[in-house]
């Protein structure tokens, strides 16, 4: 019997790598576009949730599984529809632990030491750096998603500017997220008394940062993967995510144990994770960056040309109750990365490239996928989802046999892809 797996916010990318999972038994639905949910300025959830609902009701035949890959607000609706429809899925309370900020970093000093110094700070009082912390330090609201709203400050000046800018758009998340709060049948006091209209102050970390994949059912915690994140030189920009990670084995090991750890602790559970972390080789010091109720879709097709099959498998086996399978190493590529193009100034999009453009890089570029995210037309500080010092212009997914043909083939996309720009005024 094929099984029915509802998507939330399925992308014509990511469909692609569903369907080519090894298995042919899972028919595969999309729950509501990724419009709808994802990019949106208006979040109303509990308006979602009854789309959601009603989409499925109205579906003639079992219904199997519910997943998504994307962050808020589909990482919360997941347990909130699994809830509804009896299908396997993750509590609803361990998945609101990892997405606020400060109820997280709680939880996340309760299993392991390696916790950055942190403290809230109130956005609508005068900026003050807590007592605990010295500069630089990060500023962000305790709900946002990807990096928007996070500011790298050093000085008081900064702090009161990141404080102005976010206190504009902190209710963008914070709203919609208060309703999750409410589905809960308790909070525990420090957290109901904060909300979720306030920030998170916390120490710079430093270092190589690296991403750990894994997953929980049944009470264990299991790790798959390991993936590298590389910085644009002097900004906390991405260049690309790289499977397989480059650390040491050792190092790898112990990253694995501290995310069993906190996942334990969180009690996230019949759920994929991924955990961010810094690593300074010079200290050997290891600070925990971020924790997700979810895997990277980011990562999908690395772990596909490097593993054989992408971690979507690991997500559709617990959405169905099954244990997974985890990645099997047997992919055409010895490394692939997610690489980003960005620009660093605002500006008018004057020409993009084209489909032709696109499947001419994929077709005369081994082991290419290119997605546009700057389409002609657009001004870059209008693109949603964005962090707070770059703009993305496209996405080069690249699989290669070692790190320096990955660079090449990189370098040749680029150079494929015609992107130009007109400056715009900021009067």
């Amino acid at each position: 019997m094929a099984a029915n797996v509802f998507v939330l916010g399925m992308d014509d990318l990511n469909a692609e790598i569903l369907r080519d999972l090894p298995e042919d038994r899972y028919r595969f639905h999309p729950l509501l576009s990724k419009d709808e949910l994802i990019g949106i300025e208006d979040i109303d959830l509990p308006a979602l949730l009854d789309r959601a609902q009603a989409h499925l009701e109205a579906f003639d035949g079992p219904i199997d599984a519910i997943i998504g890959y994307w962050d808020f607000p589909v990482s919360s609706m997941v347990p909130i529809l699994c809830r509804r429809f009896g299908v396997p899925g993750p509590p609803l309370e361990a998945v609101t632990k990892c997405e606020h900020k400060y109820w997280s970093r709680l939880e996340q000093r309760k299993a392991i030491e390696e916790v950055p110094e942190f403290a809230l700070i109130d956005v609508d009082e005068p900026a003050r750096l807590p007592a605990n912390l010295r500069y630089p330090v990060w500023v962000k609201p305790v709900k946002s998603v990807s990096s928007e709203m996070a500011f790298r400050v050093e000085d008081d000046d900064q702090l009161s500017g990141a404080l102005e800018e976010i206190r504009d758009g902190i209710g963008k998340y914070a709203e919609p997220f208060e309703f999750v709060m409410d589905q809960l049948d308790e909070l525990p006091p420090e957290i109901a008394e904060v909300g979720a209209r306030v920030c998170l102050a916390e120490e710079a970390a430093v270092g190589r940062q690296v991403t750990v994949e894994g997953y929980r059912t049944a009470g264990r915690s299991h790790v798959y993967g390991i993936v590298d994140s590389l910085h644009y030189p002097g900004t906390s920009s991405f260049l690309r995510y790289q499977y397989p990670s480059r650390l040491p084995e050792e190092m790898q090991s112990r990253l694995a144990t501290l995310s069993e750890r906190v996942i334990d602790q969180i009690g996230l559970d019949q759920m994929t994770f991924n955990i961010e972390y810094f690593w300074d080789p010079d200290t050997d010091r290891i600070r925990l960056l971020e924790v997700n109720p979810r895997h990277s879709q980011s990562h999908a097709l690395l772990f596909e040309r490097v593993d054989g099959v992408s971690n979507h498998e690991v997500l559709v086996k617990l959405a169905l109750g099954e244990e997974p399978t985890e990645p099997r190493g047997d992919g055409d590529y010895g490394v692939a990365g997610k690489c980003f193009l960005r620009a660093f100034d605002d500006a008018l999009v004057v020409r993009a490239p084209s489909p032709e453009d696109v499947a001419r890089v994929e077709r005369e570029v081994d082991g290419v996928t290119v997605e546009v995210v700057a389409e002609q037309g657009h001004r870059l500080s209008e693109l949603s989802q964005q962090d707070s010092y770059s703009y993305e212009l496209a996405l080069l997914f690249i699989g290669a046999q070692d790190e320096a043909e990955l660079n090449t083939k990189y370098d040749q996309c680029v150079r494929m892809l015609p992107f130009e720009f007109e400056e715009v005024s900021h009067g």
